[in-house]
């Protein structure tokens, strides 16, 4: 899945955390929004993504990224693009569907049997005669 850098919203804002002076002058963080409604994306795949209950992703349908991590705002550029990447990435491929199985005929004995031995300690706890 590939995401055009003109359907993503950066902005520069200020780090928070140690920096000293610096972090008071320079505007290294960034700020990521992604609308996935207005995106290129296949549908399916818009789906999947409104349909994660991630943090990130408003009530708008609009993903937000705060990168901050590094000292250069390329850097965190670079790890913002990332992380959306990994996140359109992890509901690209859709999920197997689940084929219904039945148990085995061992299975089936080794539960009847669990329950005959459960019920034998049971019925022994009463009292003696």
């Amino acid at each position: 899945m590939h995401i055009h850098e003109s359907e993503v919203e950066i902005t520069a804002i200020r780090a928070q955390g140690a920096g000293g002076q610096n972090v008071n002058k320079v505007s290294s963080a960034i700020h990521l929004r992604f609308d996935v409604n207005a995106s290129s994306l296949p549908e399916d795949v818009k789906a999947r993504l409104l349909a994660l209950s991630d943090h990130r992703i408003t009530q708008d349908g609009v993903v937000v990224i705060k990168a901050q991590e590094h000292r250069s705002q390329d850097m965190n550029r670079i790890e913002a693009f990332a992380r959306l990447h990994e996140l359109v990435q992890s509901v690209a491929k859709p999920p197997k569907k689940r084929k219904p199985t039945k148990p085995t005929y061992a299975s089936k004995l080794r539960r009847l049997d669990s329950k005959k031995k459960a019920s034998a300690i049971k019925s022994n706890r009463g009292r003696v005669v």
